[in-house]
């Protein structure tokens, strides 16, 4: 089969779905093509076609007739210019675009007002200057009104271009509606200023009356100042589209140490060559993949794989670009560099799945290739049949006028937007920013839930879980004191999650020498005189401990029972005797259980999708009751299996929280992210949840299926209303009743439409999202959900020397708290925490609340952190000591103000 050439375009002058639409038909019948995918939402096109039959140059072609903008990406020259050009390119075009139509608004605005003060003002009794009031000045406020239209139309003048030229190309859309109606109403403004002069000049005083109250003038600028609302709004969602990938690009490290001639070098990343020798210390990004010639360390790379836990990289692992050394230092050979690397992929990734993610059609949209032209045929039968009835041309074009009028398509252009507005709106309430109409929309037709694991469903850091006694001579807090103080040396995420366990219970730790660590293995150090081992079975086996078979066979029964379980154990000992077992993983979240219930509930298919091994995933599906777990998937295979989903008829939601998501977040009809994940998965995802609780994800889609009911409610009241307007605007009641619609009832009426469904759409203030019960202690015990931080953990005490292995048993005791050493561990449990109220200015929307929480949870010595936007406060629990200077220097770091801040 041959190849075909994949070539991206930037389009310019599409509005919407029908623009989308329009293009991708156009294009499509070109000879040659085989697939046409328009994004709308960046204004880029991508085709798929054969270079023998086709070319660059009739593609635009095929774009520039129909009446749109099309230009080619320039791939070499964006290859030489680096990943990131292209994508800098359009944010800047998507930014420029949002502050022209913020110009555009602000002033018609301001010309509207005093429009509508001019023509209103009399009729509602203000005050108004004396020459333009009174009939005798009627001419004079209507040369006004028309003065004040114009300028507003000519800042508008897109829709009359996009509009008319979409009716010459006979594919109309809503700004055909826009252009129709708003002309509608200034022409005949223009028609009723010359029948006033006409009164004038002939001494007819009523027909200068008759008139002077027929001017539309402001309808015309009211129509076109409303839809530039809707159009600025949209402007803002295209600009934020670009975050993501900006933030994707800035991810990248800037400078790279290579080896050269012997001599650490630093320079920029991008001139990193295939083959260098690259250099990596503690804490270092790692700038292109490559795979490891010496040294070791632990890589952090659950950005780009959802590992939960750093691996470890030595000599013959590959490394991955973007991904953060924690600790230890090694060297690796650079194998794929620039627009090869994994990041460079997860960016293209991004991109290519916004472009080709399947359009949603506007119900209205759909219909305004029936509707204009219907309209315009009826407006012109109506005057052509009054006229062969015998009517004046007056009569004629009134009623013909008001056809236009009574059709203006205000009411439908409100329909959707307004509801979607106010539900939008009300998810913000609940903590869930949906960042665009067609995510809100999409929402309610979902059928499949994909879920990440990795501070998903779980916490997203390792914690105990387990703490299993095997030396019945200690208590357990003395066994986890002085396992705490050999881990408190080591730097792994495993050591410190034990070190951390300590402190929350408060325990102190003896003081600790001789410590040593073997990479891969595990630790060492003198407690007391008394030498402690911490780390695997082959650690301990290695260092002449578990000789009897009958002890080796219990732990490694004891150790694959947790591993078994997704849980990684550490065994520990003391002199040459097994001192115990403690058990890590990652936690899963309390709400994720409720939540997943809700799901089936709802009769949504649920897939946990995860870069985690197979053990772990296995054992959260099994305890979780998931219908089906995809583990050890790279971030390419994630939006492989989103679309894989998607081509079997199904509406995927994606929920993640890390870089390793964002393809897949992008790729699904909607994309989740958790509020507490990277910047780049909250930017590349539809909607974000800012509480981390996927029982909110039960209120989105609850809260969508009312939005989309509210509009399909006003979508026919809208259609309802013209079907009964327009035949009595054309005057089919006038021979038997005598009943007669004039323009200005007609405006009237539109505006009334216009009015029943915006309030309709305010109905859905009233919302109430359905409340999720929690796991009961009981449950979370018996599925092994609960947190570590909440749930108690069950403790085993095992004798070396005793063939009987006791039952699992629940231990309370008070913590007892000494200065030993002159070291103590942050208190935990059975302390009441402090709690500060600091007073925030400057917060707008949930964005911001957003922020300012994730500023202070991020200050040491935080536990929790919580932010009412409405109340414009901070509430902070303290586990230890901190300033208020260092509290309200965090939120002003965030860009706000912190007023004071003071003790709860």
């Amino acid at each position: 089969m041959k190849s075909l050439k994949n070539e991206k375009f930037h389009i310019t002058g599409m509005t919407c779905a029908a623009c989308q639409a329009n293009i991708t038909r156009n294009v499509g019948k070109l000879d040659g093509v085989e697939e046409v995918n328009v994004s709308l939402l960046a204004n880029q096109m991508t085709v798929a076609y054969d270079e023998e039959k086709t070319d660059e140059q009739a593609i635009i072609h095929a774009v520039t007739e129909i009446g749109y903008g099309a230009s080619g990406t320039g791939t070499e020259a964006q290859k030489d210019s680096g990943f990131g050009k292209e994508w800098q390119n359009r944010r800047e075009m998507t930014e420029e675009n949002q502050k022209e139509m913020q110009r555009r608004l602000i002033t018609s605005v301001a010309i509207l007002i005093p429009l509508m003060y001019v023509a209103m003002g009399p009729m509602m009794s203000l005050p108004v200057p004396g020459f333009l009031v009174g009939m005798e000045n009627s001419l004079i406020s209507a040369l006004t009104q028309l003065l004040l239209t114009v300028p507003v139309m000519i800042i508008n003048r897109h829709f009359y271009q996009s509009g008319f030229k979409a009716l010459v190309k006979k594919a109309p859309n809503m700004d055909s509606l826009v252009a129709i109606g708003s002309a509608a109403a200034f022409v005949y403004g223009v028609f009723s200023m010359y029948r006033m002069a006409y009164g004038f000049g002939h001494g007819d005083m009523d027909l200068v009356h008759q008139y002077g109250h027929e001017l539309y003038f402001e309808s015309c600028a009211m129509i076109l100042t409303l839809i530039t609302v809707g159009k600025y709004l949209e402007a803002r969602s295209k600009a934020k589209t670009s975050d993501a990938l900006r933030k994707l690009v800035d991810l990248a490290p800037k400078t790279a140490v290579v080896l050269r001639d012997g001599i650490e070098q630093v320079i920029p990343a991008e001139n990193v060559t295939a083959g260098d020798i690259v250099v990596i210390k503690p804490g270092g990004s790692i700038p292109v993949d490559g795979v490891v010639t010496e040294g070791h360390g632990y890589v952090d790379q659950a950005a780009i794989t959802g590992e939960s836990v750093p691996v470890e990289k030595k000599a013959g692992d590959e490394v991955i670009s973007a991904t953060i050394n924690k600790n230890g230092s090694f060297l690796f050979r650079a194998s794929r560099v620039g627009d090869d690397t994994t990041l460079a992929q997860i960016i293209r990734l991004v991109d290519e799945a916004g472009n080709t993610k399947a359009p949603i059609a506007r119900l209205a949209d759909r219909v305004s290739g029936v509707f204009v032209p219907t309209v315009i045929i009826i407006a012109i039968l109506t005057a052509i049949v009054w006229l062969i009835a015998g009517q004046s041309f007056e009569f004629a074009l009134s009623n013909a006028i008001a056809v236009l009028v009574i059709s203006c398509p205000c009411a439908l252009g409100l329909a959707t937007p307004v509801a979607i507005m106010v539900g939008t709106g009300k998810s913000a309430e609940y903590g869930i920013l949906i960042k665009s109409a067609v995510s809100l929309e999409t929402l309610h037709s979902i059928d499949t839930i994909v879920l990440d694991k990795t501070g998903t469903i779980t916490v997203g850091h390792p914690s105990v879980t387990d703490v299993i006694l095997w030396n019945k001579k200690n208590t357990r807090e003395e066994f986890l004191a002085a396992a705490a103080a050999v881990e408190a040396g080591s730097e792994h995420p495993l050591a410190v999650a034990v070190v951390e366990k300590a402190g929350q219970e408060g325990l102190v730790l003896p003081k600790t020498e001789a410590f040593d660590s073997l990479a891969g293995r595990g630790v060492s150090a003198v407690i007391n005189g008394k030498r402690y081992l911490a780390g695997n079975m082959a650690f301990l086996q290695e260092n002449g401990l578990l000789k009897q078979p009958e002890l080796q066979k219990k732990v490694q029964e004891q150790a694959d029972s947790l591993a078994s379980e997704g849980k990684t154990p550490l065994l520990f000992a003391c002199d040459e005797e097994m001192e115990g077992i403690i058990a890590v993983a990652d936690t899963v979240r309390e709400t994720s259980k409720a939540a997943l219930r809700q799901f089936k509930e709802a009769g949504l298919k649920v897939v946990m999708l995860t870069g985690d091994n197979r053990i772990t995933a296995e054992a959260i599906r099994k305890r979780l009751d998931i219908e089906e777990a995809i583990s050890e998937v790279m971030p390419t295979q994630k939006e492989s299996c989103i679309r894989e989903l998607q081509e079997k008829g199904h509406k995927v939601a994606m929920v993640g929280d890390g870089i390793n998501d964002a393809p897949a977040l992008t790729r699904a009809d909607v994309g989740i992210a958790i509020g507490a994940g990277t910047d780049i998965a909250i930017d590349s995802a539809d909607v974000v949840l800012m509480k981390d609780s996927l029982a909110d994800v039960v209120t989105a889609i609850d809260l969508s299926k009312s939005v989309i009911r509210n509009i399909r409610m006003n979508l026919f009241w809208a259609f309802f209303y013209n079907v009964c307007g327009i035949p009595v605007a054309a005057g089919l009641l006038y021979p038997m009743f005598n009943i007669r619609l004039s323009p200005m009832i007609g405006a009237a009426a539109m505006s009334l439409s216009s009015v029943c469904v915006v309030t309709n759409a305010l109905r859905l203030r009233f919302f109430k999202g359905r409340t999720l019960p929690s796991d009961t202690a009981e449950e979370q015990k018996k599925n092994g959900t609960a947190d570590s931080g909440t749930a108690e953990l069950r403790t085993a005490e095992i004798s070396a020397g005793d063939d009987s292995h006791e039952s699992n048993k629940e231990a309370n005791w008070e913590v007892k708290k000494e200065e030993r050493n002159g070291e103590k561990m942050p208190s935990g449990k059975g302390e009441k925490e402090m709690e500060k109220v600091i007073e925030v200015e400057g917060m707008m929307c949930a964005h911001c609340q957003m922020h300012v929480q994730k500023a202070l949870a991020a200050v040491e010595g935080v536990s929790e952190a919580a932010v009412d936007l409405e109340a414009k406060k901070a509430v902070v629990k303290l586990s230890q000591e901190v300033s208020d200077e260092t509290l309200m220097k965090a939120v002003e770091d965030a860009g706000y103000t912190a007023v004071s801040c003071s003790v709860q």
